[in-house]
């Protein structure tokens, strides 16, 4: 597969647009995980049909769904309710625009290991996106990485969850670069399940979304374990603005990262 994505800037798309024709790459929308979007349909329509001012097919695109104070898996049926609401109009939005898949976090909170917790956020979790891949078949569901501090939750999860088609796993692999263990560990436990990824440097201690080769994150090593654990993934360089996903993708087709 090993498609490239960038996320198009609302206020610059003609140069967002003649990014993807100079690299094939495909677009990931990230205007619609904010509460005022999602509460305000008429400004949803209004994102929508700006962006098909510029595109007729939205197949290849992916978009980043609800995840700010998003947890399905809380003991509150309040926060569980409004959760899940988010989530389904994020749904929504992927299944009307005929979006490729729609990425969502964990959710977990790091650094919090009690036995009960993970064991609940499980279940909660294998319960509802079997539940939500099952309502819209055509749409992928990717989980990332963000707060957790191990790969073995989410591989977890994933492994429960094999036999749901639409269901995978987006690494991000700047957020497990800051989580002080080998890269390793991410990618050989996560392969089997990874069908996206994000990407961008960083000081390996802060998520600081800089352009791919500007900080710390050994890139050779990305690409030598993408390749030798077998990843076949589509790959979201996720920085923001024409010069930072220019500088991004010349630096990896430079130094032969993957996919290139």
């Amino acid at each position: 597969m090993g498609q490239i994505y960038i996320i198009p800037d609302r206020q610059d798309t003609a140069r967002s647009v003649s990014l993807i024709k100079e690299y094939d790459a495909a677009f990931e929308y990230n205007d619609f995980w904010k509460p005022e979007v999602l509460d305000d349909r008429r400004k949803q329509e209004e994102i929508i049909e700006h962006y098909a001012g510029y595109r007729t097919d939205f197949s290849k695109d992916t978009m980043h769904g609800a995840f700010l104070d998003t947890y399905i898996h809380s003991e509150d049926s309040l926060i569980r309710q409004v959760s899940e609401q988010r989530i389904r109009q994020s749904m929504e939005i992927a299944k009307r625009m005929g979006l490729r898949g729609i990425i969502f976090h964990t959710g977990l909170l790091g650094g919090f290991r009690v036995a009960y917790y993970l064991k609940h956020w499980k279940e909660e979790n294998v319960r509802f996106f079997t539940e939500l891949a099952g309502e819209y078949p055509g749409q992928q569901i990717f989980m990332e990485n963000m707060f957790d501090d191990a790969p073995d939750e989410l591989a977890g999860l994933a492994e429960s969850m094999s036999v749901v088609d639409n269901f995978g796993i987006c690494l991000d692999y700047a957020h497990g670069a800051v989580k002080n263990r080998p890269m390793e560990e991410w990618v050989k436990a996560l392969a089997p399940y990874i069908r996206h990824m994000h990407i961008n440097d960083n000081d390996l201690q802060n998520d600081l979304h800089l352009p791919v080769g500007d900080g710390s994150i050994d890139w050779k090593e990305f690409d030598v374990l993408i390749r030798r654990y077998g990843i076949d993934s589509t790959v979201l360089v996720e920085v923001k603005g024409y010069e930072a996903q220019k500088k991004s993708l010349d630096y990896m087709r430079k130094h032969h990262v993957y996919p290139f």
